[in-house]
Parts: structure tokens; sequence; C-alpha cells
């Protein structure tokens, strides 16, 4: 964590170097000490400070300095800085100045100089300065900082990436947090770019990002080092992560591509409390840290965000075309991509996604809901996690369930759990039938199917669990699926199925295996596969040990 700072500022530079010297020998161990020779120069340096998120305890201002004399900049610095410490060095013609000065710029205290010695003319000022102003003091954040608007679907869509990927960063509202963004602005030369706006550490400032420049920024790999992989992983949900443990524990060459960050749908639920060996639940994004963590510590290439396009067979090798162009090449490949929620077909409901319509738990949203009442569509296990998390910051949760009952869909242990939290309602039956507003969602339309009624309400956040879809068809022509689009899988594929006319083999397929050799499908992707979080994992380290089989007999 940086030092807080001590600016000292002077145009005698054998003054400068003296006071930044003393103050240097006596407080270097927990403080900066820095020194500019102007107040301009001070408050540029101070600019800096500030959008570097750092913080200032004390400023100590020659008096007699030309063009901007001290308390002309202890003036101006309180702007950047309103609870630093002030204090003013002064000549003996100069304390009228100071007195005045005490109530212009609130100054703390003034120095005569000189200061020799400092033990007792200097030191103990500094002292009660400083430990008054530490006794106050709170470590400035130090991650990333994002500017923007609550209801912008781009400021949406970063929050959301930098918390799926588990990136530590401080949300500033422009609108609810205007005087704090201001004064970062100011540090900028007063501009406002464009928002979202994230400010970095001692770096550059992004001004409305795409995903993949934010992605180079912040580190991510999105290029494989290698040309070519004993098992190529695509997808980084349950089954991906659980495959990439397994083949690199077992020394294979293992890559993981996932299109957008780790965890897949199940990284963004709040609470998994039926996954065994954690009797008091965890987190899906504690999930996913722990399954990176342990994949990376064996060995596994991770490139996130990385999309997949194409696939192809070569002889004895399986090709994937990357979005970018490049290719890898890979023995064999393990098709775990996850589905993706499925749209509300309503219309001009899209132009409110990540304007208050949001797909999925999307709890970079939750914080934001604090004392709103909230609307969930669905009634499976994701609705039920997510009702249960957004309670604890919402007055109000309302979850709108087609089926007449949540049994049909949803574990006891979260039907219990919601009957008994009393600022959770459930209604079955009903369903949301239209959504209005301006630039974000204001109200939805409720229709009671058992009642036959329809009742408009007030609606800033919708948060949509409608069942889910494959995104399979990049690979049209390639591996066969179902009519939904799911990947098809022995043993549902055998001889004689219609799917396997094409399989070139004298053997049957392996379990897991799709119509293409070499080519195996994990998780919810998979036709007919039980969709929890523990059988996708599961499935993942199976799939593995049948691609060992593969493998020794290519």
């Amino acid at each position: 964590m940086a030092k807080p700072c001590i600016l000292c500022l002077d145009d005698d530079s054998a003054v400068l170097r003296a006071i930044q010297r003393d103050v240097r020998q006596r407080y270097a161990e927990k403080y900066r000490v820095l020194a500019a020779p102007s107040g301009q120069v001070g408050l540029d340096t101070l600019q800096q400070l500030k959008a570097r998120g750092e913080s200032v305890a004390l400023l100590l201002a020659d008096q007699r300095m030309p063009g901007m004399d001290g308390v002309d900049f202890l003036e101006r610095a309180r702007s950047l800085y309103p609870d630093s410490k002030r204090a003013l060095l002064t000549a003996y013609a100069d304390n009228e100045a100071a007195i005045r000065a005490i109530n212009r710029v609130r100054l703390d205290y003034y120095l005569m100089k000189p200061w020799d010695p400092p033990d007792e003319r200097l030191y103990p000022v500094l002292d009660d300065l400083l430990e008054d102003w530490g006794s106050g003091y709170r470590p400035a954040f130090e991650g990333i900082r994002v500017l923007g608007l609550r209801w912008s679907p781009d400021s949406h869509a970063v929050r959301d990436f930098l918390a799926r990927h588990q990136i530590p960063f401080q949300w500033l509202d422009v609108e609810t947090r205007a005087a704090e963004c201001d004064q970062l602005l100011a540090a900028l030369g007063g501009q406002r770019p464009g928002f979202p706006l994230l400010l970095f550490p001692g770096g550059e400032p992004l001004v409305r990002p795409t995903l993949p420049v934010l992605a180079e920024r912040i580190g991510m790999r999105t290029r494989a080092e290698r040309k070519f992989y004993d098992l190529a992983i695509v997808g980084g949900g349950p089954a991906g992560l659980g495959a990439a443990v397994n083949a690199s524990s077992e020394g294979l060459r293992t890559l993981l591509i996932e299109r957008e960050a780790p965890g897949g749908q199940a990284g963004t639920s709040s609470r998994i409390e039926n996954y065994m060996g954690f009797p008091s639940g965890l987190s899906g994004a504690d999930l996913t840290r722990r399954a990176v963590a342990q994949a990376q510590r064996f060995g596994t290439e991770i490139l996130a965000p990385q999309e997949v396009k194409a696939l192809r067979a070569e002889d004895r090798y399986r090709i994937l075309t990357l979005a970018d162009g490049s290719e890898v090449a890979a023995h064999a490949v393990m098709l775990a991509m996850g589905v993706q929620w499925r749209r509300l077909a309503l219309d001009g409901i899209e132009r409110f996604h990540g304007a208050g319509v949001y797909y999925g738990a999307s709890l970079s949203e939750a914080a934001a809901c604090a004392g709103e009442d909230v609307y969930i569509i669905g009634g499976a296990n994701s609705a039920g996690q997510a009702a249960v998390h957004f309670c604890k910051y919402a007055r109000q949760v309302t979850m709108l369930v087609r089926a007449d009952s949540l049994t049909k869909s949803m574990s006891q242990y979260l039907i219990d759990q919601i009957a008994g939290t009393p600022n959770i309602t459930v209604r079955l039956q009903c369903a949301v039938t239209a959504v209005q507003g301006s630039d974000k969602l204001e109200q939805i339309t409720v229709s009671d199917f058992a009642a036959g009624t329809e009742l408009a309400v007030p609606c800033s956040s919708l948060f949509v669990f409608i069942g889910a879809e494959p995104r399979t068809s990049w690979l049209d022509g390639t591996v066969e699926r179902d009519q939904a689009g799911f990947i098809l899988t022995a043993p549902i594929l055998r001889r004689g199925h219609p799917g396997l006319k094409n399989w070139p083999l004298d053997r049957e397929p392996y379990l897991l295996e799709t119509s293409l050799p070499g080519v195996f499908c994990a998780g919810d992707v998979r036709a007919g596969s039980i969709k929890r979080v523990a059988s996708a994992a599961g499935q993942g380290g199976i799939g593995v040990e049948i691609i060992h089989d593969y493998l020794a007999r290519l």
C-alpha cells in the first residue's frame, strides 16, 4: 500500500532541500516526502496524486513564492485534498498574512523560518498535525476505480466483466457521488471525457473501453503460448474447470478457452449450498476462484476472454480457430461451453439490457438495489439463489413464477429459505408481459394468469432466469446436435443413430464423445445432462479419464 504523502513547497532551492531533508529524516518511514519549487508545480503534483488515488497528509508551503504565494496554493489545494493538514512557512514580517490565512484557508499552523533546531521548532508541531490527521485517516482504495452511470449498459458491462473476473474495483456513480467524481475529474484537467471512465493506479485512464481492450490492460491472456496441446477445453464453467484440473494434474498439456469469464453461470451464483464438502455453502465466485487457482497451479493455460469460432479435423489433430484469427491444435477437444440465459421476448426490452434488465444474477448490481423493489422472473434454483441474495439489499424482492408451484423446479432447501424470508414474495402463475421506460427500465406489466388480471407496477431492476439455451451454432456441420442445439454424445450416439452416419472408425464412440472422434462434451451443453454444478464438474473429470484412453490409441 502506498504511503501517505507530505508535500513541501518553497521557491528557494536551498530552503526546499533543507525542509525536505529534515522532514524525511523524521517521517520517511511512514510517509512519502515530496517537494515542489512553486505553487503551480505543487498543484500539478496534487492532481497526479489524486488521479492515482493517493493520500496526502500534510501540505507545508512557503508564503513568499512568486506567481502563487503559499496561502493561494493552500486555498486551491483544498479542493483536491480538503482533509489534508495545512501549514505555512513564514518570515517574521508575514505574521499578519498567516493569521488572516487561518480563516481564509483554515490554516492549521504557521511556522517561523528558520526552524532550527527541528527537534524543538519543527517536529513537535508536525507530530501533532500528523497524529491528528492519522486519527481520521482511512487508506485510499488502491485498485481500479470505475466512474460511470448506473443505468448505462456500457458501465454495466464493465462492472460485470470486472466482477466476474474477480478483479477488485471501486464503483463511483457520477450522479450519486458527484462531489468525489468531480474531484477526480478535476485532477484529470476538469474534462468529462465519457463514461465509463476507468482510473488505474499509476497508469493512464481508459475511456469507454471495449472488453478486449480492458482485458489486455489488466493483464489477461487472450493468445495461446503454444501452437499445440494435448487437450483444448472450450468453456470455463464447472465442467471445463473440472476437466482442466484433472487433465493438467495428470501431465496433459492443457489449454482452456473461455468466452466471457471462468465460472460460467455457476460463477455468478450468490450461494451454492448443495455442493459436497461445503456444509455452509459457498459462492459461485469462491468456487470459481478455487478451481482456477487449482488448474493454474497444475499448469493449465487459460485464455479469457477469448472466443472459439470454428472447429475442424486434420488427420489426428483437432484445430480451433479463435476470434482473433489465430489457431491452436490439440489431440483432443473437450466442449464445455455451458448454456446462456434465454432472452425475454417482449417488445422493446433489448434497449433496457444493462439499464434495468439483467440476465442472470448480475451480482455487481446487488448493492445498487439497496432500499429498492426488485423483481425476479423464474422459479428454478438460480432464481431462488438470486432472491435470497438480493433480499439482503433490496426493500422487497418479488419472484414471478409461471408454474403453480416452486417444488417442480427448485430444491427444497431454497424453498424453505424463501418461505422464511419476510421481504421475499412469490407470485405463482404470473409473468411479465410488457416493459416501459425511457433511457432505463421504469415499469413492468405483470399478468396473473390465475386471476385473469394485468397490473402495471414501478420497476427499475428486473432479473431474468427463464431457462437456458446452448450457444453452439458455430459447430454447424462439425458435430451432431439435437433440435435445441445441445450436443449429442455417447451413449445417445450409438451405431445406427443418424448422427453417426459419417463416423469413420470401427469402434463405438467413447462415453461423452461426439460424432467427431477426439471431440468430447461435458456439462450443461451436452444433450441429456443433469443441470447441476457437481454433475458438470464430475463429467469434466470423467471425460479426462476417457480422453486418456483415446490418446493411448492414437
